[in-house]
């Protein structure tokens, strides 16, 4: 009898942790659209939690829903004729209930700073592809000077826009150091576009260190992508 009441106690409690993460669990939510359109868009959906990728999974559709177990996600938006799309979501902007709504719009596949007819809309990421830099170094070369001059190019024309460029290393090293690091890459991409007449006031910097790769493989081509700066449009 004793043992029956040990093991319904121990079923309650069980039940009740459940029932304390459902009422807990956040969501991310959100809708695939054209920007150009404002039309649903079929899409592939990648999503994983960082930094480590423990959590992985993909969707398809044009709207998404996935719990967000406490750790910040990373997802990836893809459909055919369009510019694929990258987005950070952490579970502390969720709202009061516990849904992260995240709407993507998705743009044309242009370069992604090709904006001579592009419209911008805040929460929108573009990977600097063309800005690479070599391990363990903050330094610019003239061969990414061109990436950089469109995104003068591009605050020009959007003269109220504000970004936050975002440093990020590989996963190899002390983090520390990578943290630094990513700090010193965002720093000296700021001192270029202030260097273009670009105001100090319009860009802001956030550094991940390796928090936040790109890809997990343990090959030279995945370490190279994982050292980048990707720049978020917060205003505009």
């Amino acid at each position: 009898m004793k043992g029956k009441l040990l093991l319904l106690w121990f079923v309650a409690v069980m039940a009740a942790g459940h029932a304390q993460d459902a009422d807990t669990l956040v969501y991310a939510v959100g809708k695939i659209t054209s920007a150009e359109t404002k039309e649903p868009v079929e899409a592939r959906i990648t999503y994983q939690s960082l930094p480590y990728g423990s959590v992985v999974g993909t969707l398809n559709g044009s709207s998404y829903k996935f719990p967000l177990f406490r750790d910040r996600y990373s997802i990836t938006v893809e459909a055919v004729g369009y510019a694929p799309s990258k987005y950070l979501l952490d579970p502390a902007e969720a709202g009061g209930d516990r849904r992260l709504v995240k709407d993507i719009e998705l743009g044309l596949p242009n370069s992604a700073l090709d904006v001579a007819h592009e419209t911008h809309t805040e929460g929108t990421v573009l990977v600097l592809k063309e800005l690479i830099f070599e391990q363990g170094r903050a330094k610019i070369g003239t061969n990414s000077h061109a990436e950089l001059d469109k995104v003068v190019v591009m605050m020009n024309q959007n003269p109220n826009m504000v970004i936050q460029l975002e440093g990020h290393t590989d996963t190899r090293g002390n983090p520390k150091a990578n943290l630094k690091l990513s700090q010193a890459r965002v720093d000296a991409v700021k001192d270029y576009l202030v260097s273009k007449d670009i105001p100090k006031g319009r860009i802001k910097t956030k550094a991940f260190g390796g928090t936040a790769p790109v890809s997990l493989e343990d090959t030279e081509e995945a370490h190279r992508l994982n050292r980048r700066v990707e720049l978020r449009i917060i205003k505009n």
